[in-house]
C-alpha cells in the first residue's frame, strides 16, 4: 500500500540538515524547514491515499468529488458550487467530473435552476464506491495513523490562518449545505 518512492532510510534527517546548512549560508529562516516538511507530508500523504483510491479508479480529487456530492442533501451539485467548495478552478472539475461519469460513478444534467448551468450527480455505483473507498481510508486515518486525535486537531488548527490568509472561508461564517 506504501507507494511513497522510499529511499533507504538516511542516517539524519535531510530536511535539519538543509536548515543548518540555510542558516549557516542565509541566515535563520524557520519557514524555510516548515514548508519543506509541509511540502515533503503532501507527497507522503498524497501517494499513501491515492493508493487507496486507485483500485476503484480514482485519484483523491475525484474521491473527494464524490464524497462532496453524498454530502449534499440532494447527491447532486452544480459544477460551480463543486468548484467553490473544493478551492479548484472550474477547469479542474469540468475534468474532474468527465472522469467520473466515464467511469459511471456521476452522470449530468441541465440545472433547472440556471439555464447554462450543469448539474453534477451521484450515481448508486459512486455511493458504492465512495463507501468503499472511505471505509478503507479511515482504516489508515488518511494516512495520519502515527497522529492521535488531538495532534490531527493541532495541525487542523496551524494550518487554518493559511487557509484563512489566503481567502478559503472568512473565519466565523457558517455555511449550509
Amino acid at each position: 500500500m506504501w507507494s511513497v518512492a522510499k529511499p533507504l532510510s538516511l542516517e539524519f534527517d535531510p530536511i535539519a540538515r538543509a536548515d543548518e546548512l540555510w542558516t549557516q549560508r542565509w541566515g535563520r529562516v524557520p519557514a524555510m524547514a516548515a514548508i519543506t516538511s509541509v511540502m515533503r507530508a503532501h507527497q507522503i500523504l498524497l501517494a499513501r491515499v491515492d493508493g487507496v483510491v486507485k483500485p476503484y479508479g480514482l485519484t483523491f480529487a475525484r474521491y473527494e468529488a464524490l464524497v462532496l456530492l453524498t454530502f449534499s442533501r440532494t447527491g447532486e451539485l452544480p459544477l460551480s458550487k463543486m468548484g467553490e467548495r473544493l478551492m479548484v478552478h472550474p477547469t479542474s472539475v469540468t475534468n474532474t467530473v468527465d472522469r467520473l461519469e466515464k467511469a459511471g460513478l456521476v452522470s449530468r444534467r441541465p440545472n433547472p435552476s440556471d439555464g447554462r448551468g450543469v448539474l453534477a450527480t451521484i450515481t448508486r455505483r459512486g455511493r458504492e464506491v465512495v463507501e468503499q473507498a472511505t471505509r478503507e481510508l479511515m482504516a489508515i486515518e488518511f494516512g495520519l495513523e502515527s497522529y492521535d486525535e488531538e495532534q490531527c486537531r493541532q495541525v487542523f488548527e496551524l494550518l487554518k490562518p493559511l487557509r484563512v490568509a489566503a481567502g478559503d472561508f472568512a473565519e466565523g461564517r457558517v455555511e449550509d449545505s
